[in-house]
């Protein structure tokens, strides 16, 4: 997002084809990079560009401060949390990164990068005849898990992602999941059928569960917070019977751990509508766990709840009086920004 006084003028149609084909090049270009560079020359620059990111993203910086605040309490001030705030940032690239390579590495490169606790859980699942749901934070390297499980145990993964523009770059990202052993059914009207379908067929389902995208949710408590979280997980297990497990999978060193939780009882007691709520519910307190083991992983830079959307109105307008005041110090202009807005959620 961009502040609103900031904002370019519409593109004309020729220049905004133009932008997005110079988008999906530049993602191209990126990911062949990445599989080109040696490893340790490959972290290295991501770790760089994470640095410029943190310099050149003001909104996404402020967003994940509060993020942080939520998660580990307003006590994270001062350096304590620009150090975290980096960290998150360094934690959001390596998660590119490894995402552009890992299609290439071999199955015992795979298979040494990642480490696995309470794995199973969905093997126990499996053994049910319906495929379990993974629930998942946008955290750490969750992908890294995916192609593992579709590679060395065999249990074949799908997972829903939201439509991109343009449709090529969309295309272009599924083939490279693809490539990772990971199907893809995009998010529309027919997504719950597709899914339905593989829990039943054996394919394991992925679902990031943090965060609404688009119209919907269940409003639950979510760090201190009524907001909206997806109802898809509940769904699927109250029509199904699969097993819900939330999970993780965090970046460990240079490599990836697993974390698996216990499934979610998902017994119809009711209604449906109030059995999704409760199970969506239980599902948060369980990610809430997950998050705060390793809450600078936790890639969220967008508004999650309702009280983001007025710190961030409150933060536009400041940004715009420092403007306005000509202040070009990056030093004071930060610690301005930071001043009198306690990021206490609420």
């Amino acid at each position: 997002m961009t502040d609103p006084a900031e904002s370019p003028a519409p593109l004309a149609p020729l220049a905004r084809t133009r932008r997005l084909s110079a988008d999906v090049v530049l993602y191209r270009s990126g990911a062949a990079l990445a599989r080109r560079l040696p490893q340790p020359v490959g972290a290295a620059l991501t770790r760089a560009i994470s640095r410029t990111a943190y310099r050149l993203l003001p909104e996404r910086r402020f967003i994940t401060e509060r993020r942080l605040q939520r998660v580990c309490g307003p006590q994270l001030q001062g350096e304590a949390l620009a150090e975290a705030v980096r960290a998150s940032f360094e934690s959001y690239a390596r998660y590119w990164y490894d995402g552009a390579r890992i299609g290439d590495l071999d199955d015992v490169e795979v298979e040494a990068g990642f480490s696995h606790q309470g794995f199973h859980h969905i093997q126990e699942a499996i053994d049910t005849g319906t495929a379990p749901i993974l629930a998942l934070p946008h955290l750490g390297g969750w992908e890294w898990a995916g192609t593992w499980m579709a590679r060395i145990p065999g249990y074949p993964v799908i997972s829903v992602v939201e439509p991109l523009k343009p449709a090529r770059l969309f295309d272009w990202m599924v083939e490279e999941r693809r490539r990772m052993g990971i199907d893809i059914v995009a998010l529309g009207p027919d997504a719950v059928s597709v899914l339905i379908k593989s829990l039943r067929t054996g394919q394991v389902v992925c679902l990031l569960a943090d965060r609404q995208v688009g119209r919907g949710g269940v409003e639950v408590e979510f760090f201190g917070e009524r907001t909206l979280l997806p109802g898809g997980p509940a769904t699927l297990a109250l029509r199904t019977g699969a097993a819900i497990l939330p999970t993780a999978v965090y970046q460990d060193g240079s490599n990836h751990r697993g974390v698996v939780l216990p499934p979610i009882p998902t017994e119809r007691q009711g209604r449906l509508r109030a059995d999704v709520t409760r199970v969506t519910q239980e599902l948060a307190r369980s990610l809430e766990q997950l998050i705060s083991a390793a809450p600078e992983q936790w890639h969220l830079m967008q508004p999650n709840w309702p009280s983001d959307e007025a710190a961030l109105q409150r933060f536009h307008q400041q940004r715009r009086g420092l403007d306005q005041s000509g202040d070009d110090d990056p030093q004071r202009r930060a610690k301005s920004e930071r001043s009198g807005e306690q990021r206490v959620p609420g």
